[in-house]
């Protein structure tokens, strides 16, 4: 599978592949105003009309990100996300009309890394795009470990955390399966152990606004989190509840490399 660089610049001879951005959308002057703004902003994009032109379009190119939205006749856009993770390690921004709530909370619980709601400004798109974008691994960080060099990683229990190549091993070095989204809130804690985080301190570092569904996506996150990396999600040893005041990451002194 072919994972190619976010970033577009060529310096002589060398050239790095742009981000590229599938939009799904069956509204076409909408899909067509995101996909030229997008693309006047660097990025290479494709789009379309429906979730299984999507599907047809992932079997021969490769992206980085999809903005899929929910409310499409057919197949909808949390069924086709669920499909694209499937395929890809792809960032996923869902767009959902006003006043779904519930809609934005299954596709957080679906592994979404972010989401905007309709109508929305094309600058808050970009800024969106760019936020979930700086999340996605380029592939030297998949790669890295090989060359064992000044590489940040911490160890918790029977897990390794690899920060700079974005990967955790547990027991006899197998591969946890985790999404982005849940990744950016573990190095948020890694990195701050054992020191008490609000709500709104971890949506601040994942590019949240503070809000009531902002903390209700941190809380989500962190549900998914314990599933992975907790023995007993309803009574955590590492990522713990401080009631009325946030969360903690308790790792022992010595654990972190």
């Amino acid at each position: 599978m072919f994972i190619p660089n976010l970033l577009s610049t060529e310096s002589g001879s060398e050239s790095i592949v742009r981000a590229r951005i599938v939009i799904v959308e069956d509204e076409p002057d909408l899909r067509d105003a995101v996909a030229e703004y997008l693309g006047a902003s660097g990025y290479d994009v494709a789009t379309a009309e429906s979730a299984a032109a999507a599907r047809s379009l992932v079997e021969t190119q490769s992206f980085h990100l999809a903005i899929l939205d929910i409310a499409m006749p057919g197949e909808d856009g949390l069924s086709l996300g669920r499909w694209l993770r499937s395929k890809l390690p792809i960032g996923i921004i869902y767009a959902t009309a006003a006043g779904t709530a519930l809609d934005r909370i299954v596709g957080l619980e679906l592994g979404a890394d972010d989401y905007i709601v309709k109508p929305y400004e094309l600058r808050e798109v970009l800024a969106r795009v760019r936020c979930v974008l700086r999340r996605v691994p380029q592939p030297q960080e998949l790669h890295d470990k090989k060359a064992g060099t000044d590489r940040r990683s911490v160890a918790f229990g029977p897990f390794q955390a690899d920060l700079d190549g974005r990967l955790v091993t547990g027991a006899n070095g197998a591969v946890i399966d985790m999404a982005k989204s849940e990744f950016d809130v573990l190095e948020i804690f890694l990195t701050r152990a054992n020191r008490l985080l609000t709500r709104a301190a971890i949506s601040e570092a994942i590019g949240f606004t503070e809000d009531p569904e902002s903390s209700r996506a941190v809380d989500i996150r962190i549900m998914r989190l314990r599933k992975k990396i907790e023995t007993d999600p309803a009574n955590p040893k590492f990522l713990r509840t401080v009631r009325g005041e946030g969360y903690i990451f308790s790792l022992p002194t010595g654990d972190g490399n």
